[in-house]
């Protein structure tokens, strides 16, 4: 810690706080580590301490130096003496997450060491230099349990997708592939499709959907393993997609549909064919578009037999009021465990609406706000294994 103490105090930062000798070694202790969730508390830290100091003790350094040499050393502390458990390294355009992947590609000791390895590579479009660390982590370490990829990196697919120098192959189970064009990548559903190792299609969030026979053999041979589906209506039709849930609803837990537009024939088609199709559990539906009550009571009436643990309404503009059908088909026969309704119309929820909220409760049935229910995607798929 003296290399980091002595910086601090050229900086004119108050190290007090930071003693020369502990009851512990603390870093012994440390099993996980998130260098995104550490870059951002150690800044966090810092633009408290120089938003507090003096003027005259400023250097002329800028506050980005400052954080980069505390950061950095405090990692080189981590890589020397810490022996963790699980590391998830997060990458993107940040400076010092790039730092950080480049001094952990350094180290190739500290990186066979982890038991458990996860990457979320986000917004790297094509920098080959850190592609080239990227590779040099995922090639040297043989725990990595997960690949998260957000950015349309069109380099970097192709060297995963073609390298067969990998010491994790037997313990990948987890490649995620978000907001990714993949028309961009040429021949990967073939790949997917001819490869002789085991291939389950656990998630799929659609805001188009590719030629229908390829998706048709993606699910042949993911096998029935697909439990969470999501689509944005752009360039999806309402056909395919009921006729796509409809493939999947044996394994399906969570269910988002988000129609942006007024699209009302597409809305109604939806909602007339989606109730008969959903399986008789559900964990997570999420509604997102302009719903009209004939069409709304013709979806209740169909999915009678379905109990949804978590139901989210969102009424777009120009959606009729289906509170009654709801307390009617929902409240009344108990076919719901948490409920959110969001109204655009009235820029209102029905958690706001405290009379409501009772009734609701009679019925064992809790309403929360919508923000609390509503699921951000990238922390979903983030979490899953």
């Amino acid at each position: 810690m003296i290399d980091i103490k002595t910086k601090l105090f050229e900086y004119g930062i108050n190290y007090n706080s930071l003693f020369t000798n502990t009851l512990f070694n603390y870093p012994s202790f440390l099993k996980y580590l998130n260098t995104f969730k550490f870059i951002y508390f150690v800044e966090m830290w810092l633009h408290i301490a120089i938003r507090n100091l003096n003027l005259e003790n400023r250097l002329y350094d800028s506050e980005e130096n400052i954080m980069r040499s505390v950061y950095m050393s405090l990692f080189k502390i981590f890589i020397n003496e810490v022996n963790l458990h699980t590391l998830e390294i997060e990458i993107s355009g940040h400076e010092a997450l790039i730092n950080t992947i480049e001094l952990i590609s350094k180290n190739q000791n500290f990186i066979q060491n982890v038991r458990n390895l996860k990457l979320y590579i986000k917004d790297c479009n094509d920098n080959k230099i850190i592609n080239n660390h990227i590779l040099q982590v995922i090639h040297s370490h043989r725990n990595l349990k997960k690949i998260s990829i957000d950015s349309n990196n069109l380099s970097l697919y192709q060297s995963l997708l073609l390298s067969k120098n990998y010491n994790c192959s037997n313990t990948l189970n987890t490649i995620i592939f978000f907001n990714v064009q993949f028309k961009l990548i040429t021949n990967l559903d073939k790949q997917i499709i001819n490869s002789t190792k085991p291939f389950k299609l656990k998630s799929l969030i659609l805001y188009e959907v590719p030629q229908i026979e390829t998706l048709q053999q993606l699910l042949q041979k993911s096998g029935n393993y697909l439990e969470n589906f999501g689509g944005y209506e752009r360039e999806i039709s309402a056909d395919r997609m009921i006729n796509f849930i409809e493939n999947i609803k044996q394994s399906l837990n969570y269910l988002l549909i988000n129609i942006w537009g007024n699209e009302t024939i597409c809305n109604s088609i939806i909602l007339k064919n989606l109730g008969q199709i959903l399986p008789s559990k559900l964990d997570y539906i999420s509604l997102d578009f302009t719903i009209k009550e004939s069409d709304f009571r013709v979806f209740l009436e169909n999915s009678q037999d379905a109990f949804i643990n978590k139901s989210l309404i969102r009424l777009e503009i120009g959606s009729d009021n289906i509170l009654h059908y709801i307390k009617e088909y929902i409240m009344k026969k108990k076919r719901v465990k948490y409920l959110a309704i969001m109204d655009c119309n009235k820029k209102k929820e029905l958690f706001d609406l405290k009379d409501e909220v009772r009734e609701f409760e009679l019925h064992n049935i809790k309403v929360r706000r919508y923000s609390d229910l509503d699921i951000n995607v990238y922390d979903f798929i983030k979490n899953i294994d």
